[in-house]
């Protein structure tokens, strides 16, 4: 499966080959808050994608020198598993009850895109702006921010993201939960005008 990645900020999301399947524009992201940008897709709604959302996100975070001295030193290790299980689960929504995958009447699988951003702390402007010193300044940009997003074009009908309460013998249930735990933040808004949404979940670096 050929993969796509920009490592820059961009006006859109990489488009699906057909012009219908075009999502809406996404905002750039703020250069101040949000400095280092990439992402991956679109990715079929297959079995393979979270396996390519684990790789991609660890090779990017190590790129942006994560984890960095005096940050989170799980920030990669947990970006990693959330983003492998915000792409799962478009995976199994988009798969029937005997997991097989479901097109449309068009005969097309929805796609996803996965978002990765980073940046200083909150605190880290103000920071500068009051004229702290540069120990101040590093060890608030060291505690930044990674934001980690997942697009995708699933029908409404297949359902939303919402967590639940997994029972002992449930085999699976539990990921969105623990996502919520891992998390500082985590959320989901439809892209309005289209069948699609967006999943994020932001994280101390």
């Amino acid at each position: 499966m050929p993969l796509t990645a920009h490592m820059q900020p961009a006006a859109s999301l990489p488009n699906a080959s057909r012009p219908e399947r075009i999502l809406p524009p996404t905002p750039i992201p703020d250069k101040q808050a949000w400095p280092m940008f990439a992402g991956l897709g679109p990715l079929g709604a297959l079995p393979p994608a979270p396996r390519l959302a684990r790789r991609f996100t660890t090779m990017i975070l190590a790129s942006w020198g994560l984890p960095a001295a005096g940050g989170n030193p799980d920030v990669v290790d947990t970006a990693e598993l959330i983003a492998s299980e915000l792409v799962s689960n478009v995976v199994r929504a988009a798969a029937d009850p005997d997991g097989n995958p479901r097109y449309d009447s068009d005969g097309r699988l929805p796609v996803l895109w996965l978002r990765l951003l980073a940046g200083p702390s909150p605190g880290a402007k103000a920071l500068a702006e009051s004229g702290a010193g540069a120990r101040d300044l590093a060890g608030a940009c060291a505690t930044g921010r990674v934001q980690i997003e997942v697009w995708d074009d699933l029908p409404a009908g297949f359902g939303v993201p919402a967590p639940r309460a997994a029972t002992q013998d449930d085999e699976s249930g539990r990921g969105l939960a623990l996502v919520c735990e891992l998390s500082d933040d985590c959320g989901w808004a439809p892209v309005p005008g289209h069948d699609a949404k967006r999943v994020w979940v932001l994280l101390t670096a």
